[in-house]
């Protein structure tokens, strides 16, 4: 067993609001290591001053010592308040752009670094960093793929694919939501987080789907059950089902008629995959850390000059 530390040919980031994930890359595409964090950008200070230590700490070990290793990333390290603020493109267009990569600022003088700007519309008004990379990713191992991609998270995104470019996309706050009923509401003393049962998450969902307009007071039902009749443990499955069974309600535009490419895992997966189950719709699931992934390494091979500038 080699005691030979692990060094990056260059790095992948995907920097979001919470969590940073990156991954030491090989020149062949392969990843030697990789490593995460919840130190995303919410709690970090704007500009290199907060970032680089944070991405030096995580990843530091990684990065030769007399040249310079390039650094691609995407999500909201490019925001106003990341790292350098990367530009949206508006729709349609394709999920990645040579005129889109940012190059930031590092004073460690091993980094190279690049962010991937995102994507934007105004009717409505909307926008996304990071999913682009995940849509870039899907569609390099989907080529011709038409139809809708899902992409699961605190703010779900329903993008939908024409001619191989986002044409028309839809921001769901419902990660957030989920999170704020069940943490700051007063249904937080009537849920078992811990607790899923898909029965109770399905029902609720298509209680949503077939009447959206009623939901609100469906949600209050929650806590009174709870004073009435005692501790639910299906109530944090139900409020997990009347939220999503909303949105898919609100994204129906999107997915009705058409392939449905769900870019989730774990218990995203499991609960968009339940309701599409239930609906019949027609849909197939794919990683999102290989899609990012993906995208990220066609980010260095296509946007960047062989001397690694934007």
């Amino acid at each position: 067993m080699s005691d030979t530390p692990i060094k990056a040919d260059w790095v992948a980031l995907d920097w979001g609001t919470s969590n940073l994930r990156a991954w030491a890359m090989g020149a062949d595409g392969s990843i030697r290591a990789e490593a995460r964090s919840d130190a995303g950008m919410s709690g970090i200070a704007p500009g290199p001053e907060g970032f680089e230590p944070v991405l030096l700490g995580l990843a530091g070990d990684w990065l030769a010592e007399g040249r310079k290793t390039d650094v691609i990333a995407c999500g909201m390290v490019g925001a106003r308040q990341g790292w350098a603020e990367a530009g949206y493109r508006a729709v349609p267009a394709q999920p990645l752009d040579p005129g889109a990569i940012t190059r930031a600022v590092a004073h460690d003088a091993r980094l190279n670094v690049h962010i991937l700007g995102g994507l934007s519309q105004t009717n409505p008004h909307d926008v996304m960093r990071g999913e682009e990379t995940q849509i870039a990713g899907f569609l390099s191992r989907s080529p011709g793929f038409e139809g809708v991609v899902c992409l699961p998270g605190t703010h779900t995104k329903w993008a939908q694919i024409v001619g191989g470019e986002v044409f028309h996309f839809a921001s769901f706050m419902t990660g957030e939501l989920f999170a704020l009923l069940a943490g700051k509401s007063i249904l937080r003393h009537s849920l078992d987080l811990a607790h899923f049962e898909r029965d109770a998450f399905v029902e609720a969902a298509e209680e949503s789907l077939a009447r959206p307009e009623r939901i609100a007071a469906k949600l209050f039902t929650l806590r009174a059950e709870h004073l009435l009749q005692g501790a639910d443990p299906a109530a944090a499955s139900r409020l997990s089902g009347y939220l999503l069974g909303m949105e898919v309600a609100g994204a129906k535009p999107y997915w009705l008629g058409q392939p449905i490419a769900l870019v989730a895992a774990g218990r995203h997966a499991e609960r968009y995959g339940a309701i599409f189950d239930h609906l019949s719709v027609d849909y197939t699931t794919h990683d999102p850390d290989t899609c990012v992934l993906q995208g990220l390494s066609d980010a260095r091979t296509h946007l960047l000059t062989p001397e690694g500038t934007a």
